[in-house]
């Protein structure tokens, strides 16, 4: 790998032996007993991650999630000493407005995948030429197809200047940014570093809440909701989060070495989405498209590229860039802002909330339906979204 600016194209081939081994370890599992509840308060429950892994071994089709993959343009390329790897799909809408979207964690690119025609093909999904996008999909590093970071440093301050070089590199001048979970602290930061070429950002998950808790208002009810749902998550809810902040190589021998605790330990994230994908694999109702397969994919994306604690380290990262900047004020976010409040979000950030953190919001909805992973859950909504946030950015 170089740092020069030469894009070389990616495709995915994984061997046969890897999958094999993998179904090994999975037949090899050494359960638990059953939780001594009825819900998910003592973590992922046995019968669904049992489920999961019958599923798993005999009816999950890795091979068709490469032959989609592969369907689209994929390619690498250096970006301050690691390899980025990035799905890049071109409008056939020449006018065609760039954007670079950033996913999260326990995500990937996989969660993306069924945006891709409705953002780049409109008029094929119920929209018009002007709402075209040329997309971007870069894989963060340390995941998936990416390379890991061998050095420390990589928080999203660091990401965000690699995404705006990668857009600089496939020469888009003028383009946007849109973000959930991880991906909405990368494109935050994207806002407030505002690089050349940057026109507007648009993200799912208020991320800035964690840190202005005691700042935001309270007054109404949908407030109060609001957070009793970010106490909640900051006393009960996170134990993914404090574990992988503080100490992400102890988790990593486990998400290494054992592909039903990496399954679990992904699926243990946050109650709307781990009831949904519940209810996919024991009952064999998806949420949209939260399916069996969908989830599997990602899944074994992360365990076949060996990525579970290189992902993790992200959040190390982010701690400490949180330590650093104890007190400071952060700088301002200088371009529009669009803002989407999915209701199974794990906090459903009302507009006084996303004006106190955004003051240049441009854009905000609150949808029916949805929840953490909205791109991938609900892609015909979200898109929809995505087009009238950045509809008065896109060119004439």
């Amino acid at each position: 790998m170089s740092n020069d600016h030469e894009i070389r194209p990616f495709r995915l081939d994984m061997p046969e032996e890897a999958i094999a081994e993998m179904r090994s370890r999975i037949a090899a599992t050494r359960w638990p007993t059953r939780e001594l509840v009825t819900d998910r308060s003592q973590g992922v429950q046995l019968a669904t991650v049992q489920q999961l892994a019958r599923y798993w071994t005999t009816k999950h089709d890795w091979r068709a999630f490469e032959a989609k993959l592969n369907a689209l343009p994929q390619y690498t390329t250096g970006i301050d000493g690691v390899e980025i790897h990035f799905i890049h799909v071109r409008s056939q809408h020449e006018n065609a407005l760039p954007l670079v979207m950033t996913h999260g964690w326990p995500g990937s690119v996989a969660e993306l995948l069924g945006v891709v025609g409705p953002l780049t093909d409109p008029t094929a999904h119920g929209g018009t030429p002007e709402d075209a996008f040329h997309l971007v999909l870069p894989s963060l590093p340390g995941y998936g197809f990416s390379g890991e970071p061998t050095e420390l440093g990589w928080d999203s301050g660091r990401i965000a200047r690699a995404w705006a070089q990668l857009m600089d590199r496939l020469d888009y001048t003028r383009y946007v940014a849109q973000g959930g979970d991880v991906g909405a602290s990368v494109t935050d930061a994207m806002g407030r570093q505002a690089p050349e070429g940057l026109v507007g950002i648009h993200i799912n998950l208020l991320a800035g809440a964690i840190g202005l808790k005691d700042q935001l208002p309270a007054n109404s009810q949908q407030e109060r909701a609001a957070l009793d749902a970010l106490n909640a998550f900051t006393t009960d809810g996170f134990g993914y989060f404090l574990e992988q902040s503080t100490r992400p190589q102890t988790i990593g021998y486990s998400l290494l070495d054992s592909p039903v605790g990496l399954a679990a330990w992904m699926l243990d994230h946050d109650t709307d989405s781990y009831y949904k994908i519940s209810r996919a694999f024991v009952d064999g109702e998806p949420a949209g498209n939260l399916t069996r397969d969908n989830l599997l994919d990602n899944i074994t994306l992360y365990w076949l590229t060996g990525t579970g604690a290189s992902a993790a380290r992200w959040y190390w990262e982010f701690g400490r860039a949180i330590a650093r900047a104890a007190g400071q004020a952060p700088p301002a976010v200088s371009v529009p802002v669009g803002f989407t409040t999915f209701p199974g979000e794990i906090w459903a950030a009302p507009r006084s909330w996303v004006e106190t953190v955004y003051p240049n919001l441009m854009y905000f909805n609150e949808v029916g339906s949805g929840g953490h992973f909205p791109a991938w859950e609900e892609p015909e909504l979200f898109s929809t979204e995505v087009r009238a946030a950045f509809r008065p950015l896109q060119k004439s």
